[in-house]
């Protein structure tokens, strides 16, 4: 479960509009607890994919998770998930996806068509890392 807050989601939605009809990515910032995961704050990151299309494919350099993981910690969070968009695809983990997760972290794709953010889910990687859950979002 990932509680996202309001902002969280306009702000994710309105990075998949802006970066189409490529991926856009990002972080999550919140807090961790027995309950589960919360998102305060959406941080982008640019997309540093530089194999080819970035509309399949996102990267995220290690200087950008640098800088999230001392921007939550400035604020008291944690880094808590991760979020991009698909776009003119569903709102599901592709294989890519999996192949690049963590574990103990939230993955929230919002779908993006013909430039209009769309659906937005939210998944956890199993802990076999076989597959990706899907994530309950309130």
């Amino acid at each position: 479960m990932i509680a996202l807050n309001e902002d969280v989601i306009a702000a994710v939605r309105a990075a998949g509009e802006t970066a189409y009809p490529e991926e856009c990515c990002g972080f999550l910032l919140g807090r961790l607890d027995a309950r589960g995961r919360t998102a305060e704050t959406a941080l982008p990151a640019e997309n540093a994919w530089d194999e080819g299309d970035m509309r399949r494919r996102f990267k995220i350099d290690p200087d950008d998770y640098l800088r999230a993981e001392r921007a939550a910690a400035a604020q008291g969070l944690d880094v808590t998930g991760f979020y991009h968009s698909h776009p003119d695809h569903p709102a599901r983990p592709s294989d890519f996806d999996l192949a690049q997760a963590l574990p103990c972290y939230s993955y929230v794709i919002v779908a993006v068509e013909d430039g209009r953010a769309t659906d937005l889910t939210s998944w956890e990687l199993a802990a076999d890392r076989s597959d990706f859950i899907p994530e309950s979002i309130l």
